[in-house]
């Protein structure tokens, strides 16, 4: 069997490294690692905790970056130098080992060309994701939580830190809604690709005559708000009530009222929170997911404006975007892209990595084509 065209292969990588490079800009990002490395060194720097979790997350982020492009490129100029000493010396055990080489570092590649797509007003936030159960009953409930577990183990598979705000339990299993935090730099860019509503499609556990169930759940996720977006939202314009935390079957798991439900009038948007220790925490908690609610409003009206003006009908976030089928046989598939694989274990233990870059390319296809 002939081998690979090496001289084509090391050309095309080295061309798409070199765009990797351009958008990741590594000397910029050495810029403000350094000076983020002064702000973790100065001794007041805990004084603020919250300023000091998103200095540390986004240095170490900024790092693992620029060490990923560093690393690739370093390793693409060894495996040139292993390719030209086999054929010098007709070293057939180099050149298959170049071959396997080439291979791994395409796909490494080819991966870390995806985050070059994310060129979106709040790609690079930190997202802030909401998982609900919609129609389905009690298998769309327990398929919720098969969602929510999907997603933190996603982000615990990228050691990506996460904060879960709310939780509420439906009644015999599974949730009826859960907000979470993934607190990483482009988190809300890859994670966008996964909007939409999933379907289930299995024997249903619940189901004491073993019928098979057809179930949805929804997932929105959206950018966290940072302090120079300016949300503005008058204390007039906020129903704040309290009540008591709960876990699974009304257990109660707070001896006082600590959890925090927002209303936000004018536009009838409703946040809670319960997770934090504190009822002063929870309606911090609460106020930026309302304020993230707020901002995606914002974004929404003005593309609606825009796609007015273009006569486009607008996007189809809401709709139904992959389904997971355990039964009569395994298969996930995403139905925008028609990516799909045979395991769902994998998919559901957060093995998404394929889906979310799939969706990310057909993402940019379709805005490309919008402009």
């Amino acid at each position: 069997m002939a081998g690979p065209d090496f001289a084509v292969a090391l050309a095309d990588l080295d061309k798409a490294l070199s765009s990797i490079e351009a958008v990741v800009d590594p000397d910029r990002k050495r810029a403000e690692i350094a000076q983020l490395e002064q702000q973790v060194a100065a001794p007041d720097l805990w004084d603020s905790p919250d300023n000091a979790q998103r200095v540390t997350t986004r240095l170490s982020a900024l790092q693992a970056e620029v060490d990923r492009v560093v690393g690739l490129r370093a390793q693409l100029d060894d495996l040139g130098a292993l390719v030209e000493l086999g054929q010098e010396e007709s070293d057939q055990a180099s050149l298959d080992e170049a071959a396997d080489t080439l291979t791994s570092l395409q796909k490494a590649v080819e991966a870390l060309e995806v985050r070059t797509l994310l060129s979106g007003e709040y790609d690079e936030r930190e997202a802030l994701v909401t998982i609900r159960s919609e129609a389905g009953g009690v298998d769309a409930a327990d398929f919720a939580a098969m969602l929510l577990r999907m997603y933190l183990r996603w982000a615990e598979r990228h050691r990506y830190a996460t904060e879960v705000y709310d939780t509420s339990y439906a009644e015999e299993a599974g949730i009826k809604s859960a907000t979470f935090q993934v607190k990483a730099p482009f988190a809300y860019g890859v994670l966008s690709a996964e909007q939409g509503t999933h379907r289930l499609v299995r024997i249903s556990p619940f189901d004491n005559q073993a019928r098979r169930q057809t179930s949805f759940a929804g997932v929105e996720v959206l950018p966290v708000t940072e302090a120079a977006d300016h949300i503005d939202i008058p204390e007039s314009d906020l129903r704040i009530d309290v009540f008591r935390s709960s876990g699974p079957g009304g257990q109660s798991v707070n001896t006082t009222d600590s959890a925090v439900r927002i209303t936000h009038l004018p536009t009838g948007i409703v946040v809670s929170c319960q997770n934090e220790k504190s009822q002063l925490q929870n309606k911090a908690a609460a106020l930026r997911v309302l304020q993230s609610r707020l901002l995606e409003r914002a974004r929404q009206d003005r593309e609606a404006q825009l796609n007015a003006l273009k006569g486009d009908g607008g996007n189809s976030w809401g709709s139904q975007m992959r389904s997971y089928v355990l039964h009569p046989y395994q298969m996930v598939k995403d139905l925008r892209t028609e990516y799909e694989v045979s395991s769902p274990d994998a998919v559901f233990d957060g093995d998404i990595d394929g889906f979310i870059e799939s969706g990310i390319r057909w993402r940019r296809t379709r805005e490309t084509a919008a402009t």
